[in-house]
């Protein structure tokens, strides 16, 4: 049974693992002294790709393994439940700091013996900052993860197997690898926003500033490609 607690647990260990996989990839692609330094982009789409299978598989049973604001709104907009919304995303919001101190924690000799700055790890950043560009790049890409989970929810069989996670978890390598150059694909607030807290407040020596001023559109970008994914994907669904 679904409740208040279960989808607080789910959502939080979930979204933590996410985001320890997802980050902690990164993290290895980017820090010297690293074994996986300069493994390249197919790597970092493959690691965020696992890092959304590994936690959805820990939340599924406990929360439905949502992970993701975007999804949470997108999926409340096709069913008409918003009542638990509230608890979904400040889960998943913790978890993903949580989740990002310890990529921190994992590879703190490797923060040391690496010139910052560091938010590249921990958040996303547009390759050319133009915030309307930017902003689209996000609502497409997450549109695009929306509408597909709501369809892989159409098929009962995926969603009792578990295989619609696996489907959903490959979907992000795809995002990454077709529509994550512009941006780095945040389309998730909560994985922006809680690796983005982490760093303002970790004692990283040379971190460099937050960038507060582009943290916005990786979260308004991902709600609105959310919502329309959410609405199409109810609106198509319904002439079954």
């Amino acid at each position: 049974m679904v409740t208040t607690a279960t989808i607080f647990v789910g959502e939080f260990f979930g979204t933590a693992i996410l985001v320890l996989f997802g980050c902690g990839v990164v993290a290895g692609v980017t820090l010297s002294r690293s074994k996986s330094q300069n493994a390249g982009w197919v790597a970092i789409a493959f690691g965020w790709g696992l890092g959304v299978m590994s936690g959805a598989y820990i939340a599924l049973p406990l929360s439905g393994a949502h992970l993701n604001p975007a999804v949470t709104l997108g999926l409340a907009l096709d069913t008409g439940e918003w009542a638990k919304v509230p608890v979904y995303i400040v889960a998943q919001i913790l978890g993903a700091i949580v989740g990002a101190a310890l990529v921190w924690l994992t590879y703190l000799g490797q923060f040391g013996n690496t010139e910052g700055p560091y938010l590249g790890i921990f958040s996303t950043a547009p390759e050319v900052r133009n915030p309307a560009q930017n902003m689209v790049t996000e609502i497409i890409a997450t549109f695009a993860l929306v509408f597909v989970i709501v369809a892989t929810g159409q098929n009962e069989g995926l969603t009792l197997s578990g295989t619609g996670v696996l489907i959903v978890a490959l979907l992000v390598v795809g995002i990454g690898l077709s529509l994550g150059g512009p941006t780095g694909y945040a389309i998730n607030p909560a994985r922006d926003l809680g690796p983005r807290l982490a760093h303002a407040f970790l004692p990283i020596r040379g971190k460099g500033g937050s960038d507060w001023g582009y943290s916005w559109i990786p979260i308004a970008g991902p709600v609105v490609g959310g919502l329309l994914g959410g609405g199409v994907g109810s609106a198509v669904y319904s002439m079954i």
